[in-house]
């Protein structure tokens, strides 16, 4: 969420930095909603005072006139509390501000390649997809899953199963023993507010799946998490902390959960783009001053894994109008897919500022011992199914079997080839 006081502040920058966004806000109707909102607390204030100073006074006569003042608190109130309701809704869909060094543009074509890292095989054989990889090993069966469950869902099953766990267990390791994250095991279920406080509500409702619980004590809505940055940043909700205790870093391999409700008709072969799938999550509490510090250090942790499994990849700064809604600045790791003959995203790791902090008050003391709004960022290191697939594509072999990156084998029991 963004600071309303900077809006008013700083209009026309406010305006500027989002019509890079690619929708229309209405910065006008907030200011004047937010100066009505004003005048009626300023309002309310007085009469309460006047009230206040009336009530100490033992004149009958000045009981029917604070009845009237009561009658008029009660409305103001009232307009108030309708006002306030339409400003949240408003500030709650805008999004976070680029930062100056983010390229401009509307959609992905205008993203900036910044490197490229290793090299890419030259087969002496047409490459197989994953899917005829995985279906003609007998180890990936989407017609089972659709019958169980829909489309884009699969069974993993046999040692492409094996391969999945290990290769999360090989990325939980390194970023606990090498890159320095706490790991957490974290609930797959998320409230309504710790939805709210990292952006995925109110705007990407359409996206999340809701739990319909019968609970008739709470009314608070359940969802399945679209990603374990989601609880991991909530950890702080709500809380003072401690500036030595900072910067926190942690990481989760959880299930994902998403609708993919704008992408119908995209990637609906295969595993790129599913309903559930893994992820290796990292999540960084700092200093605000420490974002993009810190956002080179994930990015950095998330390219280790790729060059490690030496899978060609390359890193692109996301334009104005591809990052994600909480995102100040994004840096995007696509791998190399063989069968495609391009890059895909295995990876996005953005510095949200303390756009996120805000919406959940997540604050800690500065050197000046002022309470200020922490800075998160969140990273994908890495995405298991598509990692699973790049694998399989680049390790491939002419008879369809697949190699085993050393870095895995002592996670796989030594073995050295799938077939």
């Amino acid at each position: 969420m963004l600071d309303l006081k900077e809006i008013r502040k700083k209009l026309d920058f406010f305006k500027k930095k989002l019509s890079s966004r690619n929708n229309l806000y209405d910065l006008d109707e907030l200011i004047n909603l937010d100066k009505i909102n004003r005048e009626l607390i300023q309002k309310k204030e007085f009469l309460e005072q006047e009230k206040k100073t009336i009530s100490k006074s033992k004149d009958t006569k000045n009981f029917e006139k604070s009845k009237e003042l009561t009658k008029d608190i009660i409305e103001i109130n009232d307009k108030q509390l309708v006002i306030q309701k339409k400003i949240n809704s408003i500030i709650s869909n805008i999004p976070n501000i680029p930062l100056d060094d983010v390229p401009v543009g509307k959609d992905e074509n205008f993203n900036v390649e910044i490197l490229k890292f290793g090299n890419i095989s030259n087969f002496d054989f047409k490459p197989k997809s994953h899917t005829q990889l995985g279906e003609s090993l007998n180890m990936l069966d989407f017609d089972l899953a659709t019958k169980t469950t829909g489309s884009r869902f699969v069974f993993v099953k046999g040692k492409l199963a094996l391969l999945e766990r290990a290769i999360t267990n090989f990325m939980l390791d390194t970023h606990v023993n090498i890159n320095g994250y706490q790991e957490v095991s974290p609930p797959l279920l998320a409230s309504e507010n710790t939805m709210y406080g990292t952006g995925q509500l109110p705007k990407f409702e359409n996206d999340q799946y809701e739990i319909l619980l019968d609970d008739k004590i709470s009314k608070d809505r359940k969802f399945l998490i679209p990603t374990a940055e989601v609880i991991l940043t909530n950890m702080v909700k709500d809380k003072i902390i401690n500036r030595k205790d900072l910067p926190i870093r942690l990481v989760a391999a959880t299930p994902c959960f998403r609708k993919e409700a704008g992408s119908y008709g995209k990637d609906t072969k295969g595993m790129i783009r599913q309903h559930q799938f893994y992820k290796v999550e990292m999540v960084s509490i700092v200093e605000p001053q420490e974002c993009i510090n810190e956002l080179n250090r994930m990015t950095n942790c998330a390219t280790k894994i790729l060059e490690l499994l030496k899978l060609p990849y390359r890193k692109i700064i996301l334009c104005t109008g591809d990052m994600g809604f909480s995102a100040e600045k994004t840096f995007d790791i696509e791998v190399w897919i063989p069968s495609e003959n391009k890059y895909r995203e295995i990876s996005s790791c953005s510095s949200c500022g303390s756009f996120q902090a805000r919406r959940m008050k997540a604050r800690y003391k500065n050197d000046k011992n002022e309470t200020r709004n922490v800075g998160t960022l969140n990273g994908s290191g890495l995405a298991v199914g598509r990692t699973l697939i790049a694998i399989m594509e680049n390790y491939q072999q002419k008879d369809g079997s697949i190699l085993i990156p050393n870095i895995l084998k002592p996670y796989m029991g030594n073995v050295d080839i799938i077939n």
